[in-house]
């Protein structure tokens, strides 16, 4: 092959190639809000605790949100979708305030998080079947309590029919320590605010910090 030809085609087929992330695929991939809200005029952070029913992570306290579909425009759409759906408030409850960073878990999530705004006259009706209760926190007791940090370590194993002839005979063919990670604990009352919704949480505590100071 000639070296200067291929030199060319590769420039071309990557002139103007918008980049990224090749394997979204190997990720489940969910967008939710961090819902603020008015409580006796003082800003606070809204969450859910998931019904006991949901096979998925029952009873753990969450975000509004959930799985991009493939009928959503973005992950802001999917996840005002969500929050419509799980909150029982209308589009024009809602007031986008940003866009947070992406959390790309360990454990194969993608996540794409934005803060928002829910004012509304009404009360709360969650939806029963996804929503046990919702509870709020307020935004300065956050901002002002740091979460207790813990670790967990990642590790693979081969299965079955994994081609170990194609390694070095050393190489293991059992768990393989990878990494660690950190987990975080926020605790407010008796609820405990933990995993990737604390991820996400102290993503949004920290960005507010760094701009504003805090209060």
């Amino acid at each position: 092959m000639d070296t200067k030809k291929v030199r060319r085609q590769v420039a071309a087929a990557l002139h103007g190639h918008s980049v990224k992330i090749a394997n979204t695929d190997d990720y489940l991939q969910a967008a939710v809000t961090v819902p603020l809200v008015d409580i006796d005029g003082q800003p606070a952070v809204l969450f859910e605790v998931r019904s006991g029913t949901l096979q998925w992570q029952p009873g753990e306290i969450c975000f509004p949100g959930g799985r991009i579909e493939a009928s959503d425009s973005s992950p802001l759409s999917a996840a005002v979708r969500e929050t419509i759906e799980e909150l029982g408030v209308q589009p024009e409850d809602i007031e986008v305030l940003g866009a947070l960073d992406i959390i790309v878990s360990p454990i194969g999530v993608m996540i794409y998080p934005f803060a928002v705004h829910i004012a509304t006259a009404q009360p709360l009706t969650p939806n029963a079947d996804e929503v046990a209760e919702v509870f709020t926190v307020p935004l300065d007791f956050l901002l002002n309590n740091k979460p207790q940090v813990a670790s967990m370590e990642m590790a693979t194993k081969p299965l079955t029919g994994f081609p170990f002839d194609l390694f070095p005979p050393d190489y293991p063919q059992g768990y393989r320590r990878r990494s660690k990670y950190k987990v975080l604990f926020y605790q407010y009352k008796h609820y405990v605010i933990w995993g990737l919704t604390a991820r996400v949480l102290e993503d949004f505590l920290t960005i507010y910090r760094n701009r504003t100071g805090g209060l």
